[in-house]
Formats: C-alpha cells, sequence, structure tokens
C-alpha cells in the first residue's frame, strides 16, 4: 500500500479534522476499498466493528442461496447429493486450503461445529501418540472457552494431566513459554494463532517447531485468523487445525467448521466421532465401520450443504486479491485504530491490551474501560456495533475486504462521545454506571 502506516504517519496532535482527514486519505489509497461494495450493508453509516464475531453478507450470496433453492435443491432435489452436494465439503475445503491456509489439496474438510472439529482433531492426535509416557496435554489459560473446557473434559476422559500456560490477557502464548511447558510428558499441545480477547498472533511457525522439538503435536485454532492474516499450515508442517467460517470467511451464523489434517497423519488416523458420511461406501450401509481414506475421513454425519454456500463468495475474492493484500489492509485497519485510540481514548482513561506492533496482532484490538458493559448497548442502538468482552473490554474487530477507514473513524468517534458524555454527567453530579 502507498500510504504510510498510521502510527508513523505523524497526525498533528491528533485533532478531530485531522484524524478525518487521515482516515479519508487511507481510504483513498485503499487498493482494496471497491471490495467493500461487495457487502450488504455498507452503503449505509452503521459502524460495524465486529467482524471478527460475524462478518457480513456479501451482496452475491443472496442470489447463490436463491439460486441453490431454485435451480439445485428445488431443481435437482435428491439427485443432488450425486451431482455435487456430496463433494462440497472436500471441493470447499480444498479452496479455503488453497486461498487461506497455507496448505495443499486433500487435507481440509468443511464439516460440523469448531467444538466438534476441535474435539475430533484432539482425540485423533492423542490416539496418534503411542509413547505412554507422553499423559500431558498443554493449553493456556486464556485460550477460547470451547478450547479449555473440551480439554479439560478429554483429559477427565483419558485419565491425562493438564499444563497450562499462564498466558498474558494482554498479549498471548510466547514460543518460550511453549519450550517452558513441552518435554518428555507432551502428548498434545491446543493454542490459538489469534488471542479472542487481546488479538495478539501467536508465532505459528516457531511454536509449532517448538512442540515438535519436545517431541508432541500440536492442533491449532485458527477461529480469529483465517482470512485475516497469511497463514502457512503446510509450510509450517503444522499437525491440525480447526476454524470457524462465520468471521472473516463470511460464511453466515453457524456455518460449519473446516478441519485441516497434515498429509502425513492422514493414513490410518482415526477420528472418535464415526458416522456414515465417514465412512468408506457410506451408501453401502453395511455392518461395521472401516473409515474413509484422507481427509473425507473425518466427516461424520450429512453435511451441512446450506451452509456451506455463503462463504464461498468470499473465498473467490479473496482468490482475487490475495492473502498478502487482506494482511497489509488488516495491520493499515488495526494501526489506525490504535492512533484514535491514542488520540481520543487514552486521555479518557480507557486502556490498550492489544500489542502495539501490527506484526504482533491478528485483525482486532481491545481496550478496556469500565464504562465499556453498559456503553456497549447505547453504541448498538446508534448503530456502531463493537464487541463487548467481559469484565471490560470492547473489541474492535476490523475485517479487511469490508470496513473502511472512515467507518472505523465514526466507531471510535462515537465511542470518545460516550465517555465525554458520562464524564460531563459525573461533574455534574448525575450517576455515570461504571460497572
Amino acid at each position: 500500500m502507498s500510504a504510510p502506516r498510521p502510527e508513523t504517519a505523524g497526525t498533528p496532535a491528533g485533532t478531530t479534522d485531522a484524524l478525518l482527514r487521515r482516515a479519508r486519505e487511507l481510504d483513498a489509497a485503499d487498493p482494496l476499498a471497491s471490495y467493500r461494495g461487495h457487502f450488504i450493508g455498507t452503503d449505509t453509516e452503521l459502524s460495524y466493528l465486529d467482524g471478527n464475531s460475524l462478518g457480513r453478507p456479501l451482496k452475491r450470496t443472496v442470489t447463490d442461496i436463491s439460486g441453490f433453492i431454485q435451480d439445485s435443491w428445488g431443481g435437482r432435489l435428491i439427485r443432488g447429493w450425486d451431482e455435487e452436494w456430496l463433494e462440497l465439503p472436500q471441493a470447499i475445503g480444498d479452496q479455503l486450503g488453497r486461498a487461506v491456509l497455507g496448505a495443499a489439496p486433500g487435507q481440509t474438510v468443511i464439516a460440523d461445529s469448531t467444538t466438534v472439529v476441535l474435539y475430533k482433531l484432539i482425540r485423533a492426535a492423542l490416539a496418534a501418540v503411542t509413547d505412554p509416557v507422553r499423559t500431558e496435554i498443554v493449553l493456556d489459560t486464556d485460550n477460547f472457552p470451547t478450547d479449555r473446557y473440551l480439554v479439560e473434559g478429554i483429559a477427565r476422559e483419558e485419565g491425562l494431566t493438564l499444563r497450562w500456560i499462564d498466558a498474558d490477557p494482554s498479549s498471548g502464548v510466547t514460543v518460550e513459554q511453549v519450550r517452558a511447558a513441552t518435554g518428555p510428558a507432551t502428548a498434545v499441545v491446543v493454542l490459538s494463532q489469534v488471542a479472542y480477547r487481546s488479538g495478539f498472533l501467536a508465532d505459528l511457525p516457531g511454536i509449532t517447531a517448538a512442540v515438535h522439538d519436545a517431541g508432541g503435536l500440536v492442533v491449532w485454532d485458527l477461529c480469529h485468523s483465517a482470512g485475516s492474516v497469511e497463514i502457512a499450515l503446510d509450510t509450517a508442517d503444522v499437525d491440525f487445525a480447526a476454524g470457524c467460517t462465520y468471521k472473516y470467511l463470511n460464511g453466515g451464523p453457524g456455518s460449519p467448521a473446516f478441519a485441516y489434517v497434515n498429509a502425513r497423519h492422514l493414513a490410518g488416523l482415526q477420528q472418535p466421532i464415526w458416522g456414515w458420511m465417514g465412512r468408506k461406501d457410506a451408501f453401502e450401509m453395511g455392518p461395521g465401520y472401516e473409515a474413509a481414506a484422507g481427509i473425507r475421513g473425518f466427516l461424520s454425519g450429512t453435511p451441512a450443504i446450506f451452509g456451506m454456500l455463503a462463504m464461498r463468495g468470499t473465498l473467490d475474492l479473496i482468490e482475487e486479491v490475495g492473502m498478502a493484500a487482506v494482511r497489509e489492509k488488516s495491520c493499515l485497519l488495526t494501526a489506525f485504530a490504535v492512533e484514535l485510540h491514542d488520540a481520543w481514548l487514552a486521555p479518557a482513561g480507557v486502556e490498550l491490551s492489544t500489542p502495539r506492533n501490527p506484526e504482533l496482532r491478528g485483525s482486532h484490538i481491545t481496550v478496556d474501560h469500565p464504562a465499556f458493559r453498559e456503553m456497549t448497548a447505547a453504541l448498538w442502538e446508534q448503530d456502531v456495533i463493537p464487541d463487548f468482552r467481559a469484565p471490560q473490554g470492547i473489541r474492535i474487530g476490523l475485517s479487511p475486504l469490508g470496513t473502511s477507514f472512515t467507518e472505523l473513524y465514526r466507531g471510535v468517534a462515537a465511542i470518545r462521545e460516550r465517555l465525554e458524555e458520562g464524564r460531563s454527567g459525573q461533574d455534574q453530579d448525575r450517576p455515570f454506571r461504571q460497572d
């Protein structure tokens, strides 16, 4: 991108006029600016800062879904399974691998929810560890709740020991921490590439190498990184990875997750949820279970075809522009968000809980203030939509293809205005709840 990164741009005095001018300059210089028009709702004044929780729908999705109902489902009926639908979990998985994950064909499949996929992968990874002294699962204290709950439950089922990495909520897990926590007893390590609270971007290649050096296997959660940062699973020799598709991939509420299994693990590997769709010759309906070869063996029940359709539009866009351009826009957006924080929010007592180095964060930043719990609902009412995370954090999630710098400016300006109203109310002895 031709524009300098906002944190080094030297905005004069952080004034409102200067920051608005800066936002417009960044939009004018943005080579991805035109892609914003592909998304529904971007022609309004709404400031959507929650793309890291649920992405906007693409305009083409209306046509895609309508056409599927009319022509594919309505026209072909059950013939659709033989003609296309049975292959979609792997076909879309391969496109996802190619466009976003840095994964060669045959290693990625669309299936289930993130929770179910993670369960399958963790159990499969544990089953692949044959050394009886390897009885520990390593995870961190600030990982997403699903990841922690799953690992705790699996450890209880299998009689394994949990080794916790004490993660700093304002940053994340480092290579040094992983090296200190792993050793001869390590079986599997479960971590997120982007921390869901702080946005900290973990060193995926370095941590993967550290786990392998200790003789363990690693399962990566890519929910907050897939579609926002460059990922190279094959190059890093990652063992397993999972992620959702409704954030930066715009698959829609509850769209199915993806599973990645490194090709070197696929032969002979078994996942724990045996269902008819993961069986060799599923339509034989015969006795006994023999897993299908390759990544198809990680399917269980009937694929959620409807839920897979929307993400294809975003994958097409990402293949068109490339993940490098998406990542560059993400860095610019989060850097401008930090600049707005420094100019407007920090003087009001707001704390930045995200690394300042753009290379150490994903596509969201977190800011903390005691007033934010109550404020978030009020912001939503005025069409400014960030995401609240207890105890007192607002996450500003920035989807590179669909978010403009001016939209970000408007959103943070609204947060500033709410803070100013609260301080004014306190000055006049009117109660301003801060919980």
